[in-house]
């Protein structure tokens, strides 16, 4: 009996044991990607109207149905309300991870009827690529995922545009700087599949870059290491920086805590700025993990996330 009893659990250990699987090898990025989302639904970012606001709504919500009908673009939205002769709609929107409905009129405006939101269909950005898998041409970036302010963004399609920098605002205590980059294309080079809070994962053409081991939790350790960012152009370069503690059991997205050191980095960007999230962690020639934020009373101090947590949620 105890014999079986020990070969189930073993069974049951060596299944869960095989479940996730790291690559050995990643190709590591470092290089700015523009960033187009696309939300399923809109989302709310104001009100125009008090009657929007006291219904019961929130900024953030993101708008998925009217009526029970599925909703994708503010066209829809403004159809639905010219259509409805002024009869209350039946508003389905998601906060968070839970699904709310509310019933709105639309008001009477000098310009028309309206429901008086101001609603988003879609959001721009900038990220780090953190790794591309040449095995499946896959590709994790950021580190982080994607929010609307309060929670993560549900999205139904996502591209990814090539960039550059072209300016950076420094980063100062109190205040936190940005990358600023524009696309060198209109063209997508690739698409956004997932958006986790772990990073955001897609695919996309094989970029230049070094390929180099993936390391295990167990092998990262405190003290020097570098980040592969692009800050200036569209050349990602390696700077060095401390790590200065590991969160090994922290399941989202600060495993560790590091601190910039690199004279050039410092007098470029004043730290950890925005736009920087996903850059690649190097530390004794594996890839251990990607920037993910940064501390606003000292930006040369951000955390960071390990590549193994990463991969897990790709």
């Amino acid at each position: 009996m105890i014999k079986k009893m020990f070969l189930a659990v073993l069974v049951a250990f060596s299944l869960s044991q095989s479940v996730f699987s790291a690559p050995e090898t990643l190709i590591v990025g470092g290089n700015v990607i523009g960033l187009r989302l696309k939300s399923e639904g809109v989302c709310i970012v104001e009100f125009t109207q008090p009657a929007a606001q006291n219904c019961g709504l929130k900024r953030g919500d993101v708008l998925r149905k009217i009526n029970g009908r599925s909703i994708t673009t503010a066209a829809e939205v403004s159809k639905f309300v010219e259509q409805c002769d002024g009869k209350p709609l039946k508003l389905t929107v998601l906060r968070g991870n839970e699904e709310k409905t509310f019933t709105l009129a639309p008001s009477q405006t000098p310009d028309g009827k309206c429901l008086g939101l101001l609603v988003r269909e879609s959001l721009n950005g900038i990220g780090t690529v953190t790794y591309y898998d040449p095995e499946s041409g896959t590709f994790g970036a950021l580190g982080h995922g994607i929010s609307d302010g309060r929670s993560l963004l549900p999205i139904r399609s996502g591209e990814v545009i090539d960039s550059h920098i072209s300016s950076v605002q420094k980063g100062k205590r109190g205040q936190a700087g940005c990358l600023q980059a524009t696309a060198d294309s209109l063209t997508a080079e690739g698409c956004i599949d997932k958006n986790t809070p772990q990073g955001i994962f897609g695919r996309m053409p094989q970029p230049q870059g070094q390929r180099l081991p993936v390391a295990k939790p167990a092998q990262i350790t405190t003290g020097k290491a570098q980040i592969i960012s692009t800050v200036d152009g569209t050349q990602p370069r390696y700077y060095d920086v401390q790590i200065l503690a590991l969160y090994p059991r922290e399941k989202a997205n600060r495993n560790l805590l590091l601190q910039v050191t690199d004279e050039q980095l410092l007098s470029q960007t004043g730290g950890i700025v925005q736009g920087m999230s996903g850059s690649p962690i190097i530390q004794n020639g594996k890839l251990i993990g990607a920037v993910t934020h940064v501390l606003i009373d000292d930006p040369t101090k951000g955390y960071g996330i390990f590549i193994e947590t990463m991969l897990e949620a790709a």
